[in-house]
């Protein structure tokens, strides 16, 4: 799969293309059936399957102070398309001057003259153009005069719900991870690098990784979580707490300490994956170390019981 991404160079494609539009946020089960329909259509009609996105979201462009929190990263899109059969993912810049273009600009000079399609692939709800004045109805009408085929992608329902980046955040955000991973077709996962901490899992005989995830990036709320962790290709077994150590006089920012099972090594400076599988219980302040040290041990055995009988 080509990468491109664009910093205001107007990077053209040559070849022809079937192009997928939107946010892709999560890149849950309703994009997947959109990707899965560029990837398809593409094939039958000889073109270059494209999906063509952002790099930043673009509502945290245009409200500015009330910032939406993101499900994935860039390098997290990258990869789960790179997974499909994708021909290329497209970043393109979006800032204030480009929230500026009208819908029939948009169609002709990115989709017809710099992404060079044939083919365009939206959600039922997909907007585009200034103040999202474009709907896919106009997205349809700027196609024929385009020569643009427009394929609408129906709204994507699980438990009588309609899939949506907007529902998924409010799982996370409430710990429901098995809606999450209904929706996403996936568990709900954080990539980061491993960093010193202040080592008071070590001193209590739980090391744990610590990662700061990056800036805007969702967190479930703050508890002890059932995960895994992928270190180096490898999954394991582990055990996550998100929070602020309350009992050990707190931290000014929230951490996410994982404590992996059966694991021996040092981790610091590596990339992992942490992996949300379900949440065991919230953050509680402790009288004393001991009584944390006793939970812990409850929260390692609880975590062995769930995957002894789900392996």
């Amino acid at each position: 799969m080509q990468v491109i991404i664009n910093h205001k160079e107007n990077i053209k494609i040559p070849m022809p293309t079937g192009v997928g539009l939107g946010n892709f946020d999560g890149l849950h089960v309703g994009h997947m059936a959109l990707v899965n329909t560029v990837i398809r259509e593409s094939k039958l009609n000889s073109l270059s399957s494209t999906v063509y996105t952002f790099k930043k979201h673009t509502e945290n462009i245009l409200r500015k102070k009330l910032i939406t929190p993101l499900l994935t990263t860039v390098n997290k899109k990258i990869e789960l398309l790179g997974e499909t059969a994708l021909d290329c993912l497209y970043f393109d810049e979006f800032d204030e001057e480009f929230s500026r273009i009208k819908p029939e600009a948009f169609v002709k000079d990115i989709l017809a003259d710099r992404l060079n399609a044939r083919l365009a692939v939206a959600g039922f709800d997909y907007r585009f153009g200034y103040k999202g004045q474009g709907d896919v109805n106009a997205l349809k009408e700027f196609g024929k005069r385009y020569n643009i085929k427009v394929i609408v992608i129906p709204p994507i329902k699980i438990d009588d719900q309609i899939v949506s980046s907007t529902l998924i955040r409010q799982s996370v955000a409430k710990s429901d991870m098995e809606t999450v991973f209904k929706l996403l077709g996936r568990h709900y996962s954080i990539t980061a690098t491993v960093q010193s901490g202040r080592r008071i899992g070590s001193t209590i005989g739980f090391p744990t990784a610590n990662i700061h995830p990056e800036e805007y990036l969702i967190l479930p709320s703050n508890g002890v979580y059932i995960t895994k962790t992928l270190i180096g290709g490898t999954l394991y077994n582990s055990v996550t707490n998100i929070g602020f150590n309350p009992t050990f006089e707190g931290l000014e920012h929230k951490s996410v300490e994982t404590h992996i099972l059966d694991f021996e090594g040092n981790l610091y400076g590596k990339i992992i994956e942490v992996f949300f599988i379900a949440k065991i219980r919230g953050e509680k302040k402790f009288r004393d170390k001991e009584a944390l040290i006793q939970q812990i041990s409850m929260d390692v055995n609880a975590a062995r019981e769930y995957f002894s009988s789900n392996d």
